[in-house]
């Protein structure tokens, strides 16, 4: 399979498996008051909630296999509780997925660790968001 289609395939596979943790993830299903986990958030959907955000994708391949670096970013949105609820859901992503070990069908990670997380209060004065980011390595299953 040519590069660009086992990049493309890893994305979506690893994408898939997040979004499937993170639904099922009680802690975090909590904290949202409900399982508000969205690729796209419906129109008016309920704070707070998260959303599956940008993704990047490097070929950090060695000579024997197609290895990829996935930077993933994950949003969470809330307008309760100042930033402590922002910073719960934070705390609850990363107790979801940091090296979680996740099976993207037809791959697999090596691993998933955070990276970094900004929260901020929007300029509307009341919504809180975090920018959670993680780092995946994903190789084609044998």
């Amino acid at each position: 399979m040519p590069a660009a289609q086992v990049s493309a395939s890893a994305s979506v596979a690893l994408r898939a498996a997040i979004f499937e943790a993170l639904k099922a993830d009680t802690a975090l299903g909590a904290a949202l008051g409900g399982h508000r986990v969205h690729d796209e958030p419906p129109a008016n959907a309920a704070f707070p909630y998260v959303t599956l955000g940008d993704a990047r994708i490097v070929d950090v391949s060695a000579d024997d296999g197609q290895v990829q670096e996935h930077q993933l970013t994950l949003h969470a949105w809330s307008r309760q509780g100042g930033h402590r609820e922002a910073h719960v859901i934070t705390g609850a992503l990363l107790q979801a997925l940091d090296d979680a070990p996740l099976t993207p069908a037809g791959h697999r990670l090596v691993n998933l660790r955070f990276a970094i997380a900004d929260i901020r209060r929007e300029a509307d004065g009341r919504t809180y968001h975090a920018v959670v980011r993680f780092r995946a390595i994903t190789e084609p299953e044998d």
